[in-house]
């Protein structure tokens, strides 16, 4: 059993920062006032399961602690999907209701819709809570993007929050002081999770409804705040502002975690030279985040190692040599919901196949090397987009590069790339590819492009990319 997560928050550091907007901040206290007034106020039985459907925001945030101190199931709709796409997700969670910020995006809006201001004009209404959560309640449920066919709703149980967030302090390490900035979408797992981290750790909160690479340094430099988690692109557009600005970066600021694929040499040397602490990492929606962790001190020494399991996890590869990674630990999902409820994701002794294709070196370091999905076979050999995808993003004008597969009737695959470059240099990206990887892995075609598809985590989705 744990504890109530916000009570016990509050019985610890009542008067602490816990959340800082553009508009206003609120202590721990003031956030549980808030929370008991609005979980008085919502229209259902505890117990229910409830979607939100809404970008970053204040509702979103005091929302999901009212409908976790009612018990509730939280289902996080992408608020990028079109609304046929969240039609069949709204149907396969079978969700009570869902809370969303604005109802014209609704062709026809269905009656369990309603918006946060309407459940806020409600009367507050008796209701219980528990002391006390089972480790077994599933607190969050996150459809995967679907790359292989329909989505799959994935629960992440108490535990699993639990053992991420331990797992991670033990890894970084947590002080009073602490401050995350949230710039990423709360609806996915790297977002709510430093939802969950905060009431863990007691650390405060400056969230932003999306990423601002201006805004982001001016909060590092001035606002005190000691933890941020990018993707690549967010990480390179935060250098560019550093540099441009040649900003100082505080010594108080400690951890920069870059998830959603390799960091390029170049950002590393670059995010050395201002004191920026890259850990890279490795973690997914069904295992509520991070999995392994890649220190700063290791970055240069283990290039495109998302580093080692963190204190619970377990990390093995499906292979001599290289293979399929499955993981294990209390942080990984117990199971979906909806059509894909009777898919058992564990094997019998409790590995998650993950569907990434990796490697461990002599000292333990994960190398992932790319989604079993987009792996290109060409002549007999595997090719991994990652990498050329890293190799190109070594080039001093390249801020973006996607790799994809396309058909060759003598080959079978050959690796085609799209790269954002300015200026556009193919002869230079020829003559880097030639120097640095195999021939068979050399893009045999450069598509020149003004941006790649990108999910809202702001992941590449390499299936949009058409040879």
């Amino acid at each position: 059993m744990y504890p109530n997560l916000l009570k016990k928050r509050v019985s610890l550091t009542p008067t602490r920062l816990a959340l800082s907007t553009e508009s206003r901040s609120y202590t721990w206290q003031q956030v549980m006032s808030r929370v008991h007034e609005l979980a008085g106020k919502l229209p259902f039985e505890s117990g229910s399961r409830v979607g939100i459907w809404a970008k970053n925001s204040e509702d979103v945030y005091f929302w999901s602690l009212a409908l976790m101190w009612r018990d509730c199931e939280i289902v996080f709709f992408n608020e990028r999907l079109s609304e046929k796409e969240w039609a069949y997700q709204e149907k396969d969670a079978s969700v009570s209701l869902v809370l969303v910020d604005d109802k014209r995006r609704f062709t026809n809006c269905p009656p369990n819709i309603v918006t946060f201001e309407e459940v806020a004009d409600h009367e507050v209404a008796p209701y219980s809570s528990t002391d006390m959560w089972e480790p077994d309640r599933t607190i969050s449920i996150m459809y995967t993007s679907g790359t292989t066919g329909k989505p799959k709703g994935v629960r992440q149980t108490l535990e699993n929050h639990m053992t991420s967030a331990l797992g991670a302090a033990l890894t970084s390490g947590v002080l009073p002081e602490d401050k995350w900035l949230c710039m990423v979408p709360l609806f996915h797992i790297s977002g709510f999770s430093m939802i969950m981290r905060s009431l863990v750790y007691g650390s405060a909160l400056e969230l932003h409804e999306r990423f601002d690479a201006e805004v982001a340094v001016e909060a590092i430099c001035n606002r005190g705040v000691t933890h941020f988690s990018v993707v690549t692109t967010m990480l390179g557009n935060l250098l560019d502002v550093i540099e441009r600005d040649d900003r100082a970066i505080p010594s108080s600021f400690r951890v920069l975690l870059a998830g959603g694929g390799p960091v390029p040499k170049t950002y590393l040397l670059r995010a050395q030279a201002h004191q920026l602490p890259v850990l890279q990492t490795y973690g997914m929606t069904e295992t509520s985040s991070q999995t392994c962790t890649l220190m700063p001190e290791d970055a240069l020494e283990k290039l495109g190692s998302v580093g080692k399991p963190l204190f619970f996890a377990d990390i093995r590869i499906d292979g001599e040599a290289e293979g399929e990674i499955w993981i294990k630990g209390a942080h990984v999902t117990p199971g979906y919901i909806g059509d894909f409820r009777e898919k058992n994701p564990l094997t019998e002794d409790g590995w998650f196949r993950t569907g990434d294709i990796g490697r461990l070196d002599a000292d333990g370091y994960l190398y992932v090397l790319d989604r079993r999905s987009d792996l290109i076979v060409s002549g007999g050999e595997n090719v991994y987009p990652a990498e050329i995808e890293q190799v190109l993003m070594n080039h001093p004008h390249v801020k973006e590069a996607g790799v994809v597969g396309m058909e060759d009737t003598k080959w079978g695959q050959v690796p085609v790339a799209y790269v954002v470059m300015e200026p556009q240099d193919e002869e230079s990206l020829r003559q880097l590819s030639k120097e640095t990887l195999a021939k068979f892995k050399q893009p045999v075609i450069y598509h020149f492009v003004a941006s790649l598809p990108r999910n809202a985590s702001n992941k590449l989705v390499r299936r949009e990319l058409k040879p």
